[in-house]
């Protein structure tokens, strides 16, 4: 039985020095992306069910939360049951990701937008998610996206931007690993997949983290034996080259693709993704490199082009990822619009990182005496306010060790005694917390 005072499974409360951290972090992510020309947009929680369940959402879309329509009758629960059928008891749900929302809502919202819009989106989502570490029910994402810019432009944008977010935040040594859906398709083309099954086998290969080189090709045999044993073979190929690195460069991603160059569609992935690398070329900060990884898929069916993930040794999974999904604004516009996105996955992020609990003005606790008057005391912390100091009233207590430790450590940075009838800042000796 669930505990009563504890937070669903796979959510969490955040303590003030928590949610002092997480601001902190958010604010410079925020700040990096705003100056890097992104403007801030917000969308609601809840979507419309069919919306959430048009097929785009890959795997998360089983994982969505949906929310019972109004009103329902036992009768109508009865017959939803029978049939299976989910939207007959749902009408709306909570959003799995940004991605879905923003689409709707820039078909919305185009006329009042400029021809090429650039979006940063924060909020928190939803998924279904077995709780773990790194993985939770609840959990923030933070977004950019450039919608209407075909060229490579959009992706240079978002990569920089990211990159010199990740690099304010302190964090070292990350990879940003980039494929391109065109050079999959290739690829599996070449060991004689037909397009048909493309995509199922590209939810297969997408597991090679979790099932393995052999678990994947076992699955794949499912699908062609013999097409299955070929991207074996090239599995097998290209594991010692991704233990060092593949630099996304033309030159080093054709000879880890060897035989899939002639391919038409494929050939058009490897020139984008050698142009990528070469724009990119000691334009990223420190701490912060891409490479070429022809095994990164990507799990949601709505990428097109270009998909990129990033990577750091201090997690078993990605911290972030993104990519083109020409084809999504379509399906809510009637036309098609080109559109490119990052997401930086913000909980495994800040589990990465030391941030101090806030930066700004000096946190100053007034620590007063039983009989010191209520209104002197607010006049001094107005007068602190008033000159740009964050302040709290504290009464005093016996263990004036536990209430100074408990401060300092909720970010307050200094402490004054407040005598009875003292009501003038300047008579007041701050001390360090330190």
């Amino acid at each position: 039985m669930a505990n009563p005072v504890n937070p669903p499974r796979g959510m969490r409360d955040f303590l003030p020095a928590d949610k002092a951290r997480r601001e902190h972090a958010l604010g410079i992510i925020k700040g990096v992306y705003r100056s890097h020309g992104f403007d801030e947009i917000e969308t609601p929680v809840v979507e419309d069910y069919s919306r959430l369940h048009a097929g785009l959402g890959g795997d998360n879309e089983k994982l969505s939360f949906s929310i019972l329509k109004r009103g329902i009758s036992a009768d109508a629960l009865a017959a939803a049951a029978e049939s299976g059928n989910a939207e007959q008891l749902a009408d709306l749900g909570l959003r799995f990701d940004l991605t879905v929302p923003l689409t709707r809502f820039y078909a919305s919202h185009r006329a009042e937008l400029p021809p090429v819009f650039r979006s940063l989106q924060i909020g928190p989502v939803w998924r279904a998610e077995r709780p773990q570490k790194g993985r939770y029910r609840q959990f923030v994402q933070a977004d950019i996206d450039i919608i209407g810019e075909s060229g490579l432009l959009a992706e240079i944008e978002l990569i920089t931007a990211t990159s010199q977010a990740l690099a304010a935040l302190g964090l070292e040594d990350c990879v940003i690993r980039v494929n391109d859906r065109r050079v999959l398709f290739g690829l599996l083309a070449a060991c004689g997949f037909d397009a048909a099954v493309h995509e199922r086998a590209l939810i297969t290969i997408d597991k090679l983290d979790k099932i393995g080189a052999s678990g994947v090709v076992e699955e794949l045999r499912g699908i062609d034996a013999s097409a299955a044993e070929k991207v074996g073979e090239v599995l097998a190929s290209v594991e010692p080259l991704l233990q060092d690195g593949i630099e996304l460069t033309g030159n080093a991603i054709s000879s880890s693709v060897i035989g899939i160059s002639n391919n038409e569609l494929a050939a058009a992935g490897i020139a984008s993704l050698a142009e990528l690398g070469a724009a990119l070329h000691g334009s990223l900060p420190q701490g912060v490199t891409v490479q070429f990884d022809p095994t990164l898929v990507r799990g949601m069916g709505y990428y097109t082009g270009t998909i990129f993930e990033i990577a750091h040794p201090g997690s078993g999974s990605s911290v972030g990822g993104g990519g083109r999904y020409d084809g999504m604004v379509g399906r809510f516009l009637g036309q098609d619009v080109p559109a490119v996105g990052f997401s930086i996955g913000f909980e495994r992020v800040v589990d990465l990182i030391e941030l101090p609990a806030g930066e700004g003005p000096e946190a100053v606790a007034l620590v007063f005496d039983r009989d010191a008057e209520a209104n002197d005391l607010t006049a001094l912390k107005n007068e602190l306010v008033a000159r740009g100091h964050r302040v709290r009233l504290e009464r005093r207590q016996k263990n004036m060790k536990a209430l100074l430790d408990r401060v300092s450590a909720e970010g307050f940075t200094s402490f004054a005694n407040v005598a009875a009838g003292v009501r003038d800042v300047d008579k007041l000796e701050l001390r360090s917390l330190s």
